[in-house]
């Protein structure tokens, strides 16, 4: 069974969460304390070099890291990676744009002001974040327009990615207001069978 090293709050770590619900593959949650600086610790440096939390150990001393990388290895072989060389290549544009573009941009406001509640202190460091992340909402609301996914009108990992973050962006100060197709698209994921919620603050 894998073991999955996991902090609750975390989207990163709900990415991998959903889909291996969704997919129903069986597995052991290892809670790791962020904030208490759990993944600085040696033994868990042995798991992750890097320090962070998504881990997923899929055999003894065998761990995957970084989210996008475990939700590729997983959905192989699934409706949820095409195999249609288009749409492939498709889910990864996405998977790199939210890595890039998004999810650094929502997450880093919603920890200071949600989960560590410092919003004062990181004030200029929310808004730099606020005003890229806004950006990377408004290419997300444009794609949406005239579709009901992000890729060849399926939901795929594309859309667990990117879903993470967003749906949860109001707890980084977010008006997501101007954008109604992302509420919308929010609406049919969860819509979705075997759908877990991220755990709230």
């Amino acid at each position: 069974m894998y073991k999955f090293y996991d902090f609750p709050l975390s989207g990163n770590c709900y990415k991998v969460r959903l889909l291996l619900t969704q997919l129903g593959i069986p597995f052991e949650t290892i809670n790791v304390d962020i904030l208490q600086q759990e993944t600085s610790l040696p033994d868990f440096l042995q798991k992750n070099p890097n320090g962070k939390v998504p881990v997923l150990e899929i055999e003894p001393g065998t761990f995957l890291t970084e989210s996008n990388s475990i939700l590729l290895y997983l959905a192989e072989g699934t409706a949820l990676l095409p195999t249609a060389k288009l749409d492939r290549i498709q889910v990864m544009q996405w998977l790199f744009f939210e890595q890039f573009s998004l999810g650094a941009n929502l997450s880093r406001p919603r920890f200071w002001i949600s989960v560590t509640q410092q919003a004062e202190k990181f004030a200029s460091l929310i808004q730099y974040h606020q005003r890229l992340g806004n950006v990377a909402l408004q290419v997300m609301e444009q794609h949406l327009a005239e579709r009901s996914f992000f890729v060849n009108e399926q939901y795929t990992i594309a859309d667990i990615a990117l879903y993470a973050y967003t749906h949860r962006a109001t707890e980084g100060g977010y008006d997501m207001s101007p954008f109604p197709k992302i509420a919308d698209w929010c609406r049919l994921v969860r819509s979705q069978p075997q759908y877990v919620s991220l755990a709230a603050i």
